[in-house]
């Protein structure tokens, strides 16, 4: 089945499912043919989704290789899914106050039209001596420190941050980095807008 494909047929399905079963118990067609007494070309043919197979054959058929006839259907109705998949080093590049101070910053997911909930940012930054912006935005905002080391400013606070480090504020008080420590700095910065 090609990965173009928008999903498996039941056979298709059942056939993937038997088969990887089967080979988790490290069982042979012929070993479930001889316990499940259905021969070695209908299970063949099970596997291949070369047929479609009553309850009564598939329930025994799943007795052989230990696979709960209730499990077996456990993924198949599961909902397509949607996710919006960003490869490494492949984020939109984004201009935003701060860009041209410096700061590169990659929009790691977008959408087109509509109300935004968030925005996942990867900012990296390598110029020790760059002079920051302060923010100022609707929304919550959630920083986590990947690489390198600041001095991070919300409000009237500052926290010394080094590589795992995060801290979650609201955006709407001004906030930015007040220095940076060690170069270069990776950052990934969350926005959740909310409910307007």
């Amino acid at each position: 089945m090609s990965e173009n494909d928008d999903r498996f047929n039941l056979d298709q399905y059942i056939a993937m499912k038997v088969k990887k079963a089967r080979l988790e118990e490290g069982l042979k067609i012929t070993d479930v043919a001889r316990i499940s007494g259905i021969s070695q070309g209908m299970v063949s043919k099970i596997e291949n989704a070369q047929v479609s197979t009553s309850l009564e054959t598939l329930s025994r058929l799943c007795t052989a290789i230990g696979l709960p006839i209730s499990k077996l259907f456990n993924d198949y109705d599961r909902p397509d899914g949607g996710a919006h998949f960003t490869k490494s080093g492949e984020g939109l590049e984004v201009v935003r106050r701060g860009t041209d101070k410096g700061h590169t910053y990659q929009l790691l997911t977008y959408q087109r039209g509509g109300k935004r909930n968030f925005e996942p940012f990867l900012i990296t930054m390598d110029d020790l001596s760059e002079v920051f912006p302060t923010f100022s935005h609707p929304g919550e905002e959630f920083i986590y420190l990947l690489k390198g080391s600041l001095v991070y400013r919300h409000g009237n606070h500052l926290y010394e941050m080094g590589p795992g480090d995060s801290l979650t504020f609201d955006a709407e008080t001004p906030h930015g980095p007040e220095k940076l420590i060690e170069v270069p700095l990776q950052l990934l910065s969350i926005i959740h807008y909310g409910e307007e």
